[in-house]
């Protein structure tokens, strides 16, 4: 059985970070048991209780037959093949992959919760997740995101 899942894409370190993006998003696609639905445009913001360099974000849209905790062990090798480091808490990054949504499922365990709790209040997340999924605004509950810096950066070849 398979089940619809959104992954937040962002990246703020290294040379490239449309590349970066884009490998991201054809690691996501070829995940087994899982295929690529659809991928919002990359949208440039600045890091939010955090220093750095502005951010660059997208989300995907999957179908997976994989299990949660399984499709966060991916989405964490992906990142670790990216050289992502973990020094301190909002560290920047070289490529960061959050398990935003998974089906309707509501999960709060010490390794992953879902919906992601921060979901509601980040226009890097919420902007790109409505433009492939409008019909999720009913997420949309904190109006504190409408007020933060970010801007549609284009497509992500994919």
């Amino acid at each position: 059985m398979s089940s619809r899942a959104y992954v937040g894409l962002g990246a703020n370190l290294g040379a490239d970070l449309l590349a970066t993006l884009t490998q991201a998003a054809q690691a996501l696609a070829a995940l087994p048991d899982t295929r690529l639905l659809a991928l919002s445009s990359a949208w440039r913001s600045a890091p939010i209780d955090a220093g750095g360099p502005d951010f660059l974000n997208a989300v995907a849209a999957l179908e997976t037959g994989l299990p949660p905790l399984e499709l966060l062990d991916a989405l964490q090798a992906i990142e670790q093949a990216h050289g992502r480091e973990r020094p301190y808490r909002n560290a920047p990054r070289t490529l960061d992959l959050d398990l935003l949504l998974y089906g309707g499922l509501v999960l709060d365990t010490p390794r992953l919760t879902l919906p992601h709790p921060r979901l509601a209040e980040r226009a890097f997340v919420l902007r790109p997740l409505l433009e492939i999924a409008p019909d999720l605004v009913r997420l949309a509950t904190s109006e504190a995101w409408q007020a933060q810096r970010i801007e549609r950066s284009g497509s992500i070849p994919h």
